[in-house]
């Protein structure tokens, strides 16, 4: 194959002036991040996705927005369900900033508990908490309240 066929079958995405690139995110896991980001509807700019990207690791999800900067309660969202992730802030086509998300040991009023049973999803006034841990690949939260683990699609429980 020549080099021009091979450019013809080549994937490209344009390089960002200014904004944000998320890199490393689990496979399969970009569309739980633009939920979490609230785009489309909260966007005009111009997203990028790249789902199933081959990887060094195997398969990942990469996520582009052209023109904004995540703020920290976006970042701890995207922690639970993309553990590895990397935010590559753009400014002037350059890295400016990488960051490795964190995960907390804690968290509140971010996930409703799976258990329609528990205090957390009456009408009290009680805020959900978990307990958080990981292993690298896998995220697992456990309510304060009721014990019940959520370790399988978190994204779709993100308040």
């Amino acid at each position: 194959m020549s080099s021009e066929d091979q450019q013809i079958r080549e994937i490209r995405v344009h390089p960002i002036e200014n904004g944000t690139v998320i890199d490393h995110i689990n496979a399969g896991q970009a569309l739980n991040v633009l939920k979490i980001l609230k785009i489309p509807s909260s966007s005009s700019r111009v997203v990028s996705v790249l789902i199933n990207a081959p990887s060094v690791h195997g398969r990942k999800d990469v996520v582009k927005i052209e023109g904004r900067e995540l703020n920290v309660e976006e970042v701890d969202k995207i922690a639970l369900i993309a553990p590895n992730a990397t935010i590559n802030i753009i400014r002037d086509f350059e890295v400016s900033e990488k960051d490795i998300v964190h995960i907390h040991s804690q968290i509140e009023g971010v996930v409703r508990c799976i258990n329609p049973n528990c205090i957390s999803n009456s009408n009290e006034p009680v805020t959900s908490k978990f307990a958080v841990s990981s292993n690298g690949r896998r995220t697992i939260l456990r309510c304060s309240y009721c014990e019940r683990i959520i370790s399988d699609d978190i994204g779709e429980h993100l308040l």
